[in-house]
């Protein structure tokens, strides 16, 4: 009987630290900072180079900030990305403070709507991770063998802004606490 409240208080702390964390959508901050939605400083400073460091889920939220009397931002198709074409976005933001959710996985593009802006480097494209199925039967896809000249990109960097994880301190916490009631 003694070790029953510990046991059930270890396993109510690990799944509410390990649900919260799956459910809570993440915002972040495009470029890192304040300020990053901008003609970048140098090619090898793009936020092309960001956007490849991190990972990005479905439901996190990608947030602007800029001065909107002098710039904007427009979600574009890969065509319009590569020839830095404003002139027929699928959306458009204004605001100075964008908010823009992933709410799919795959390829995401976004220029600058100031004149040439985009030319000059101010884009981003970012590549959403697919869910894992938590259940069920598994998804199907066709699987189709790469070309024999082809190369493996390495993964991606994990993303700083990660949430709870069964590795972290808390979850050390409460085994700690959970061995010391025993």
């Amino acid at each position: 009987m003694g070790i029953i409240v510990p046991v059930l208080t270890l396993a109510f702390l690990l799944l509410t630290t390990v649900s919260h964390a799956a459910s809570k959508p993440r915002m972040i901050l495009v470029g890192g900072y304040v300020g990053s939605w901008k003609v970048p400083d140098s090619p090898s400073n793009t936020l092309n180079h960001w956007a490849e460091a991190n990972r990005f889920k479905v439901g996190d939220v990608l947030v602007w900030t800029y001065d909107a009397k002098i710039d904007s931002v427009l979600q574009v198709t890969k065509e319009d990305y590569d020839r830095c074409n404003t002139t027929k976005p699928l959306k458009q933001f204004n605001d100075g403070d964008t908010k823009f959710k992933l709410n799919n996985s795959g390829a995401f593009f976004f220029i600058s709507g100031a004149s040439n802006n985009c030319v000059k480097g101010e884009k981003i494209h970012v590549v959403v991770l697919a869910e894992r199925n938590s259940g069920g039967s598994p998804k199907v896809s066709p699987v189709s063998s790469p070309p024999a000249s082809s190369t493996h990109a390495p993964a991606p960097a994990p993303n700083a802004a990660v949430g709870l994880k069964v590795g972290s301190g808390l979850f050390f916490t409460a085994v700690a606490i959970g061995l010391a009631m025993a």
